[in-house]
């Protein structure tokens, strides 16, 4: 559908909560479009909706090595987690960084497809990893909140330099 713009940190929109989808109707349907060719055009493996602007529980992952089999969850709830470990992130929105993040690599959630269909679900690996990044992003929380505080102020400071040029 279209390719939309990726807020990007310390942009406050991506602090706000997202509101659970109660209503899968064709703007639910589209949303997970654009945010289909959002992320297959910035050639990364998850978006949230929080990123492009929409404040509603959507996220999409594709892990397939040709982005042929991109993924939509909707209102997604984990309902157990194991195996934690330390794992590197990136995120489109904290462009400049990547950290060592404690997740846990094994999940199960509750999510919904675009029709509203609720499915149980295990995840694991970087599939349940990138699950999970982008769930932090539908309660306002970043990659640079995950981070030591030398870390964060090293970003700041790499922000503030390029919001000078």
């Amino acid at each position: 559908m279209a390719i939309k713009p990726i807020l990007e940190y310390p942009d406050p929109r991506l602090r706000e909560q997202s509101t659970p989808v109660d209503v899968f109707d064709a703007t639910v349907a589209r949303a997970a479009e654009d945010l289909i060719d959002t992320l297959h055009a910035s050639r990364s493996i998850g978006l949230s909706a929080p990123q492009i602007d929409d404040r509603r529980q959507i996220l999409v992952m594709d892990h397939s090595q040709d982005q042929s089999s991109p993924e939509v969850f909707i209102n997604p709830v984990v309902l157990s987690k194991r195996r934690y470990g330390f794992v590197e992130e990136r995120c489109l929105s904290v462009p400049d960084i990547k950290a060592m993040v404690f997740r846990p690599t094994q999940i199960k959630i509750r999510t919904a497809d675009i029709h509203g269909e609720f499915s149980e679900r295990e995840l694991e690996g970087m599939p349940a990893v990138c699950l999970l990044h982008e769930m932090d992003h539908l309660i306002g929380k970043l990659l640079a909140d995950r981070i030591n505080w030398f870390k964060r102020r090293k970003l700041r400071k790499a922000l503030a330099q390029k919001q000078a040029r």
